[in-house]
């Protein structure tokens, strides 16, 4: 007999009006953004009028998480960036100069005194005075050699130590390289995802391609130059010794010196020491501020090592200049006044308001370890993605009506029970992206029409089972009953292996792929289940209001 619980009956229709009130916003997609874009803005503090009339635009009790539009639907910023992973030996070398240089002092009744060469960016050149003394200040710093961290890597050490007459020369290790390149790639692939997520874009792409490149697709951003300025400057701070003055940037300077120029003062240059005392990596935040002045600044911490440091340097250097450099640019070089504990402070120069929020946010986010190049750039305007979704709505629609009637004229009243679930489904399934955020792409409308198509399917397989068992001269409760039961293998065994197909394109596929797979998924797993239980439960419900003594499918 046709029987299905009372407590069934209410969670099926339960989950079909959760679904329905999930998918609701998507309705009103441009009134709900404005809401939700307007709310956040105020809960960062920018309380106005006009904000306050936004936010109303959509009731606080309902829901409000929307399916968030890919690039190619919304129109956007898409670049393709290379990572200059050779920036990084250089800065290397000038890391791993002080602790060369000290220990080959403490040696210098063997190797004598000892002089900085000119060297190439990836190495290090020191001249000894006593030859004879080569083998010992080649232990030294082979000494100094620490195992690279890597499996590939495993018993090797980060640098490699040769002598070339009286020059020691010190480079990194192959092994130290290949790991400092993935290094480097995977800082600046979360380095990028960081800067963008403080802009608070919407559902960006960005991802590793090859060895060193990053793709980034950002949504609803301007232009690909906006999205450069956001994610292009290195953001390299450094607190550096000031050696003195200089004319130009063609000064010659002692090694481990180097000229960078003022960024404030136009023809105005510092001589630095090339090893800093603190770098922004010990940064562990900075906000916006103001100095004593009401001039806008950024005020800035340290984490435990860099407050020791820069502690322990102000205490030593009192009266010292000391040098705030933003990428090779002295931003201020004030005098130290007194000893700074704590390892807090202020960078202070002739900001406005908005750059010293953008300063901050770079800062906060942290420095790339490399430079990146853009090999491609493309902006997709807004019209060619509202081309895109006008496309595809009438791809659906096309598909949707196609269904509607052809299940309408082959099953009758069946078919309408069908059909009724069909649109169900459509809602459930976009309730069930609203809710987990997923992004929509346009292979994700090719998703939703292939789901529109499919999702009949299980409903074909049970009304042509029960058209079987009314030939044999069952009743009608009885041959529903059996077309239910014999279509349930068939209905899973397609569905599952379906289901499996998309969980393998999400996994193995990226972008596009996976937006179809996506849709595709959950598509299935609602229309299982409005074919399985939502049809079913509307034709009990038919029947036994009715009672018919024949039925026709």
């Amino acid at each position: 007999m046709l029987q299905i619980d009372t407590w069934k009956r209410v969670l099926i229709w339960l989950v079909c009006v959760i679904g329905l009130i999930l998918a609701l916003p998507n309705a009103f997609y441009t009134r709900v953004e404005q809401s939700n874009d307007a709310k956040t803005a105020i809960d960062l503090g920018v309380d106005t009028p006009e904000m306050q009339a936004e936010a109303a635009l959509w009731p606080n009790w309902m829901p409000s998480s929307l399916v968030n539009l890919g690039l190619d639907l919304r129109g956007g910023a898409h670049l393709l960036a290379e990572v200059q992973v050779g920036d990084v030996y250089e800065s290397r070398m000038d890391s791993m100069w002080p602790d060369i240089r000290d220990a080959l002092r403490e040696e210098r009744a063997t190797v004598g005194t000892i002089r900085k060469q000119p060297s190439a960016p990836d190495e290090i050149r020191v001249r000894i005075s006593q030859p004879d003394g080569m083998p010992r200040a080649l232990e030294v710093v082979r000494g100094l050699a620490r195992q690279v961290q890597t499996l590939t890597g495993v018993g090797a050490t980060d640098i490699e130590a040769r002598a070339e007459g009286d020059i020691v020369v010190v480079q990194l290790s192959e092994a130290e390289r290949l790991a400092s390149d993935d290094r480097t790639v995977r800082q600046s692939l979360e380095i990028v995802r960081r800067r963008i997520d403080e802009v608070g874009t919407r559902e960006p792409t960005i991802q590793r391609q090859g060895a060193d490149r990053i793709l980034i697709q950002v949504p609803g951003i301007g232009s690909a130059g906006e999205l450069k300025e956001i994610i292009g400057t290195t953001a390299q701070l450094t607190f550096n010794p000031v050696v003195g003055p200089a004319n130009s940037l063609e000064d010659t300077v002692s090694p481990g010196e180097k000229v960078v120029p003022s960024l404030d003062e136009e023809g105005r240059f510092y001589v630095i020491d090339a090893a800093p005392v603190v770098t922004g990596e010990e940064l562990v935040d900075a906000q916006p501020s103001f100095d004593q002045n009401g001039r806008p600044a950024v005020s800035f911490r340290f984490n435990t090592s860099g407050a020791r440091k820069f502690g322990d340097y102000t205490l030593e250097n009192i009266g010292a200049p000391f040098a705030i450099v933003l990428d090779e640019e002295v931003i201020s070089a004030p005098v130290i006044q007194s000893h700074i504990p704590g390892g807090s402070g202020i960078i202070t120069g002739n900001f406005t308001v908005e750059e010293s929020t953008n300063l901050a946010v770079l800062l906060r986010a942290g420095a790339l370890p490399a430079g990146l190049e853009f090999l491609e750039e493309r902006t997709i305007g807004p019209e060619l993605g509202q081309d895109s979704i006008d496309a595809g709505k009438v791809a659906t629609v096309v598909a949707f009506v196609a269904v509607l009637v052809f299940m309408a004229l082959s099953y009758g009243l069946f078919g309408i029970f069908a059909n009724i679930a069909l649109i169900i489904n459509v809602g459930l399934l976009f309730g069930l992206l609203s809710l987990i955020g997923a992004t929509l792409t346009l292979p994700g409308i090719a998703g939703i029409v292939l789901t529109v198509g499919m999702a009949v399917d299980a409903n074909v397989l049970i009304f042509e089972r029960i058209r079987e068992e009314l030939k044999s001269a069952k009743g009608p409760a009885r041959a529903i009953e059996l077309g239910y039961e014999k279509a349930l293998s068939a209905i899973l065994d397609a569905n599952v292996t379906t289901f499996i197909t998309a969980v393998i394109l999400f996994a193995m596929g990226s972008g596009p792929v996976r937006g179809f797979s996506i849709t595709l998924g959950l598509g299935i797993l609602t229309s299982v289940f409005t074919a399985i239980f939502v049809t079913r439960l509307m034709i009990v419900m038919w029947f036994e209001r009715r009672r018919p003594k024949m039925i026709e499918v």
